[in-house]
């Protein structure tokens, strides 16, 4: 979440006029993350939150929007968009299509212990069981594709040795079909900042918009990538099974997903290494953007590749 598009407090309260909200009380500006605008909307009815979306295209926002509602209708806890008062959910905002969801109470826990990481399995198992049921469905941008060009952009900025790294992993997750493994939609960012606790045990999820259809172990694997790792780029193995076990409460994993352990995290290291790669090499103009630590996921990968038998060893 960032602040790419200023929103005055006018036009706040013009926006609410469309809505049953009540009338603004405060209107504050987030600096975390780095995709979208943000705020925090308190108005007399509640406390929401209202985003500005810069660079989704259009015609995917419905499958977002939608994913959210239909999620926090499933016992999912995250935010629930909010109508206009013509039924619609998406809006519009200083030329930028909008949305006004919920806030959800609580803060991220960035040091978490085996136990919140068991909770933490859980609840991305319920957002992948839960999103069955959804009939939205929407291309995972940041695939394949993406991973092989994106290398190729980013590579004149880098050194031969990190060029060499992507390629050869990129070369190395080309032999592999995850076709036979189970799809559906993922968050695609469940990090441990886009989950806020109320408490030890209720834990409500934000940041869908990464979210689209993918393999579901893909998903695991980014998230076991931030929430079990050491500040040496390494990962933590009590940390590791007790998110896995907590997975697979509500979900278990297939023998073929076992097999593919490894290959995931390996893919999910480098999805973020490119991913924050991007924002540092190619910024995008906001006035509040935090960068992240692009150097940390790098050596995260060259610790899966270093360590695959170690890696399958933790689904054991």
């Amino acid at each position: 979440m960032s602040v790419f598009t200023p929103v005055s407090s006018d036009e706040a309260r013009a926006l609410l006029a469309h809505y049953s909200l009540g009338e603004l009380e405060s209107l504050e500006g987030i600096a975390q993350g780095v995709e979208n605008t943000n705020y925090f909307l308190t108005a007399t009815t509640g406390e929401y939150v209202l985003t500005l979306f810069e660079h989704i295209a259009r015609e995917d926002l419905p499958f977002f929007v939608g994913l959210m509602d239909h999620l926090a209708r499933h016992e999912v806890s995250c935010p629930l968009p909010m109508h206009r008062d013509d039924g619609a959910m998406l809006t519009e905002v200083n030329g930028k299509a909008a949305v006004i969801v919920t806030r959800l109470a609580g803060a991220p826990d960035m040091h978490p212990s085996p136990a919140a990481c068991r909770r933490a399995g859980e609840i991305l198992a319920s957002i992948h069981v839960a999103g069955v049921e959804y009939d939205g469905g929407l291309a995972n941008a940041r695939g394949r594709a993406w991973r092989e060009s994106f290398a190729q952009a980013v590579a004149p900025h880098l050194p031969a040795a990190e060029c060499e790294l992507m390629e050869n992993e990129n070369s190395y997750q080309g032999l592999y079909d995850d076709s036979v493994l189970p799809v559906g939609i993922i968050h695609g960012d469940y990090f441990r900042d886009n989950v806020l606790w109320a408490d030890s045990h209720h834990g409500g999820v934000i940041d869908f918009y990464f979210a689209c259809d993918d393999v579901l172990l893909y998903d695991v694997a980014i998230a076991v990538n931030d929430w079990c790792v050491n500040p040496d780029a390494t990962l933590d193995a009590q940390r590791v099974h007790a998110f896995l076990s907590g997975y697979e409460v509500s979900r278990p994993l297939e023998p073929l997903e076992r097999d593919m352990w490894p290959v995931m995290l390996r893919r999910a290291a480098l999805r973020t290494w490119l991913g924050r790669l991007g924002y540092n090499y190619f910024p995008r103009e906001s006035h509040m953007t935090i960068p992240k630590d692009h150097e940390f996921s790098r050596r995260l990968l060259e610790h899966h590749i270093a360590h695959a038998r170690a890696l399958a060893a933790t689904l054991d």
